[in-house]
């Protein structure tokens, strides 16, 4: 009788990124703050709602030929602080390190005050805010002075 495997396999990267420990169900943030919407061609693997000794649940984005600016590993911890960056080349992971949630965040967000002057019409401002606190996740437009938290980080989307 053969003994059913309770593993969940997922093929070995050969070059690229894994990003692991995200909260459970905030996978899918990530990849649209990233702005991958599969059809760049890259080469996905999505896992959501895993166990984990960590987090109790998490979320893993495996991603091949992708590198992250450091633009992108700050958005990241925006949505998924408690995430690691696996790099990967040649099929071993050559660098892992945790993300970390920026002092200040600039033209990725859009300001959701529609009385702040980043939102007027033929204004060439970009948007920039500061982090406030990081636990909680506090962040302020550094324009209208209006403060926001994670749960709004999704709507804010530029």
């Amino acid at each position: 009788m053969m003994q059913e495997s309770r593993e969940l396999i997922i093929r070995k990267i050969k070059d690229g990124i894994v990003i692991d420990h995200i909260p459970a169900g905030r996978a899918l943030t990530v990849l649209k703050l990233l702005k991958i919407t599969g059809k760049e061609g890259l080469r996905v693997a999505l896992v959501m709602n895993v166990e984990s000794k960590k987090l109790g649940m998490k979320d893993i984005i495996k991603i091949e030929g992708k590198e992250l600016s450091k633009e992108e590993l700050s958005i990241i911890a925006l949505v998924a602080p408690t995430a690691t960056i696996n790099i990967i080349r040649d099929y071993r992971v050559v660098s892992k390190f945790k993300v970390e949630i920026p002092d200040r965040i600039e033209g990725v967000l859009k300001c959701i005050n529609s009385k702040c002057i980043t939102n007027k019409k033929g204004e060439p401002i970009r948007t920039r805010f500061i982090t406030v606190s990081k636990n909680p996740l506090i962040i302020k437009c550094d324009y209208c002075g209006t403060h926001y938290t994670a749960q709004d980080i999704e709507y804010m989307l530029a």
